[in-house]
């Protein structure tokens, strides 16, 4: 099988051979560094205890210098495994994500269009260079002397321009027998929807061409001259030789550069990276008019550990970094994460070096923050922490982004990071004289009545659970038409008997049976023991929805306390399961206000029961009385007999 040229290349470029190689060897730590992915350890291929076998990230290389053993991330597949070449190739893109091509003839033919739309590309470079220099340009080049871009700047970046005219490059290229489908093929016109002929994307802008890795023009980005002009920079429309989320501005020479050490910068726009080239800053970047998505980051990673990303100060830029934030997390490895540079409110790369020069570049450079502190930046900005809810929020909206990594390692020192952020701002001092829980001499104060009284204290908790359980399913046995009312409900319940859980199932499935066909249909799957059971229970017998069979109303009033009870319950466990974890990271006053508000809310429910058996009486009916309103009805009655005169 023929591979269509550029693949490998591709393949190569995206692979990481530190990762890649990682797999079966251990990193020397005293010899390697990561950061520059300068890696050693023992040669996989011959017996040794020295790390003499060297792996270069950067350039995609290993060399063993005892067996001698080198090569690059394919060749290394191939050793490991006992492949073929082709069987490495399909391995290592499988974990990059690129499709295979396709096995069938026709895989030289979309090779050839590519190399065919490639050759109309380096036409149209041409043809716009050519443009810029004649006197429908002369605003243009205005425009790039104004950015101080003189002419060996125009010639580095092969700066062109399209005239604003409809059919200017495309009557250029069908002159020079350039056949239609090819100029469309490679987004250079549109076709008319007028019956007219096609159009030029590009139409009075200045053209800077976009290369890939091997060097191939893929496509233009185009910045309008004319300011009423609805986008003021212009991409080229994807096509078989552009993706546009996989593509970065100055990919290849920024490579070069940070091989030879030159941090990668990350800026927003073309003339940025011109720029910061210009100021000495060789290995910068820029996306292409889109938010970084995920394949550019790891294109980013595989040229630099740790690429500083430099935003505008304004709104936008911060918000581009957040998002990229959240885009970042969950990829995070060791020795591979982002620092941020925002620049003053106002300017870009370009503005800052030109107006206060690279010094000042450079200096912002070495402030860059790491992620860690513009994440707490993001969540804590602007805002005030004056109260346990509002800190339990701000431990919430971390825990949360916290979770997001991967990396188990890097996930606890984030935790460890964030919560010594936070005790910097949340400092434990108290004031002297201040509220505190515990009594005179640090005694503990004494308990509530209401305390000592709370089943939560008195009973088992488990016991609790499973017993509300069985009311609940015993009510549903003997009143299932109200079964469809709280299916949702039902579904959820996470019953911690098992025989409880084999009846809800039952109960589910055998809803529109009725009664004696629910009861049959549940002992003719698992016999007569769990029903039987579950109404011997004392608790069961007394409750108003099992003592008043088929009454709804009644049903429905003890469904409603029970599962209420139940998720209170569920609730408080919860939180002390989560409260656990966050003692490692994230314990403070706020962790203490969440549990006593979930183990409240679980008081009141029970609470809610014990009054409801203080104030209320059942009536013959099944439904509640309130003692207060039965007394006074009687009084009245009294009344109303001693006022009414005897006959």
């Amino acid at each position: 099988m023929s591979l269509p040229p550029g693949f490998l290349d591709e393949l190569r470029s995206r692979a990481s051979l530190a990762r890649v190689a990682g797999r079966k060897v251990t990193w020397d730590p005293r010899k390697s560094n990561q950061g520059k992915g300068d890696l050693w350890a023992p040669c996989p291929f011959h017996q040794e205890k020295s790390a003499s076998f060297h792996v270069d990230d950067r350039k995609g290389f290993y060399y063993c210098f005892g067996c001698h053993a080198k090569g690059d991330a394919l060749s290394f597949v191939q050793q490991t495994e006992n492949v073929g070449f082709m069987e490495a190739v399909e391995i290592l893109a499988r974990e990059v994500g690129m499709a295979m091509p396709e096995r069938d003839p026709r895989a030289q033919q979309k090779a050839d269009r590519r190399s065919e739309l490639a050759e109309v590309m380096e036409q149209a470079v041409q043809f716009f260079r050519l443009q810029l220099k004649t006197g429908a340009a002369a605003e243009a080049r205005a425009y790039l002397g104004r950015r101080e871009l003189d002419a060996k700047a125009i010639e580095r970046w092969e700066i062109g321009f399209a005239p604003d005219g409809w059919q200017g490059l495309w009557d250029h290229l069908r002159g020079k027998g350039v056949a239609e489908d090819l100029i469309l093929g490679a987004g250079l016109a549109k076709p008319s929807t007028k019956g007219k002929k096609p159009y030029d994307v590009f139409r009075n802008r200045i053209m800077f061409p976009i290369r890939d890795l091997r060097g191939r023009c893929i496509a233009f980005g185009g910045r309008a001259m004319d300011p009423k002009d609805s986008a003021k920079y212009l991409n080229s429309p994807e096509t078989e030789l552009f993706d546009k989320g996989r593509s970065l501005f100055n990919h290849a020479p920024a490579r070069e550069a940070a091989g030879k050490g030159a941090p990668l910068i990350v800026a927003e726009g073309y003339m940025d990276v011109i720029a910061l080239d210009a100021g000495g800053f060789h290995a910068a970047v820029a996306p292409l008019g889109t938010a970084i998505t995920e394949e550019q980051l790891q294109l980013m990673w595989r040229i630099s550990p740790e690429p500083v990303i430099a935003l505008d100060g304004d709104t936008a830029g911060l918000r581009a970094a957040m998002r990229l934030i959240d885009l970042a997390l969950p990829l995070l490895e060791a020795g591979q994460s982002l620092r941020f540079v925002i620049l003053p409110e106002g300017q870009d790369p370009d503005d800052l070096i030109r107006k206060s020069g690279a010094p000042a570049m450079q200096a912002l450079l070495d402030a860059a923050i790491p992620m860690v502190k513009l994440l707490w930046q993001r969540e804590t900005e602007g805002r005030v922490f004056d109260s346990p809810e509002r800190k339990a929020a701000l431990d919430k909206a971390l825990r949360e982004k916290i979770k997001l990594i991967r990396d188990p390692s890097i996930r606890g020192h984030y935790g460890e990071e964030i919560k010594a952020l936070r005790q910097e701002l949340f400092s434990p001092r108290r004031e002297r004289g201040a509220w505190s829980p515990r009594g005179p001499k640090g005694a503990p104060a004494a308990p509530l009545s209401s305390t000592r009284s709370s089943p939560l204290v008195i009973s088992d908790d488990a016991a609790q659970v499973r017993l509300r359980e069985a009311v609940v399913l015993a009510t549903l046995i003997v009143t299932p038409e109200v079964i469809h009312t709280y299916e949702a409900e039902i579904e959820r319940l996470e019953c911690s008997d098992p025989d409880h859980h084999r009846l809800r199932g039952l109960i589910l499935r055998h809803a529109d049976a009725g009664p004696e066909g629910l009861r049959a249909g549940i002992v003719a799957e698992i016999g007569p023991g769990p029903l039987e059971n579950l109404f011997s229970l004392g608790h069961v017998a007394i409750a108003p929805g099992v003592r008043r069979p088929g009454d709804a109303e009644v049903a429905h009033m003890t469904l409603s306390e029970e599962l209420a009870k139940l998720h209170a319950q569920r609730g408080l466990e919860a939180e002390i399961d989560e409260a656990v974890e966050d003692l490692h990271h994230l314990a403070d006053e706020a962790l203490t206000w969440r549990l006593s508000q979930a183990a409240e809310a679980r008081n009141r429910a029970i609470r809610s029961e014990q009054q409801e058996r203080t104030d209320y009486d059942t009536g013959a009916n099944g439904a509640r009385i309130s003692r207060d309103e039965r007394d006074a009805f009687e009084a009245l009655l009294q009344r109303i007999g001693h006022a009414t005169p005897k006959k």
